[in-house]
């Protein structure tokens, strides 16, 4: 059974909860998941697994800093097996004309990480917004902003491309090179 290493680094819950749901779908379709928090996780062995799926939460335009320190420390060891990232944020949650423009400013920062790692791919996703992970300001420029509260997460994309995930890690055993069907 191939070990798939799927890794998080999350604020409020929500990126940990993408993170266990594309664990639960790599598990169903075959490979061995372990499940880790990059507050606290410790570095990658390289070749220890047959991939590795790493994501944060996305805060002020960046990755958590957890997250940003552990690519940083360990872009040799992920350079050496199959890697795909995902960035949790809140563009769901911005009115439509704003959603591009915020999502244009998170690009920068992450686009450096995914520079170094070159992942196989890279996936955002939307997350949960709730007044208490906000404080006082942020509360009132979402408000000017009509930005609405909610959980924004879509579980069937989110499965889609843990599905694609697991296909692509190939069967069992075993990371199937680019083109193998």
């Amino acid at each position: 059974m191939s070990l798939v290493r799927v890794l998080h680094a999350s604020e409020h819950g929500s990126t940990e909860e993408i993170a266990r749901r594309i664990a639960a779908r790599l598990t169903a379709h075959g490979h061995r998941t372990e499940l880790g928090d990059l507050k606290v996780s410790p570095g990658l062995e390289p070749g220890s697994a047959a991939a590795v799926v790493v994501g944060s939460a996305i805060y002020h335009g960046a990755w958590l800093p957890p997250a940003e320190a552990f690519v940083r420390k360990e872009v040799a060891a992920l350079g050496a097996q199959p890697v795909w990232m995902f960035s949790v944020g809140m563009t769901a949650a911005l009115p439509k004309p704003l959603r591009s423009l915020g999502a244009r400013s998170e690009q920068p920062r992450v686009a450096r990480l995914i520079e170094l790692v070159r992942p196989r791919a890279h996936h955002r996703f939307s997350g949960v917004i709730l007044p208490g992970h906000l404080d006082r300001k942020g509360r009132v420029i979402f408000r000017l902003l009509f930005c609405r509260y909610g959980d924004f997460r879509n579980w069937a994309e989110i499965d889609a491309w843990a599905d694609r995930i697991a296909r692509e890690v190939g069967v069992p055993g075993g990371v199937r090179s680019p083109g193998t069907p």
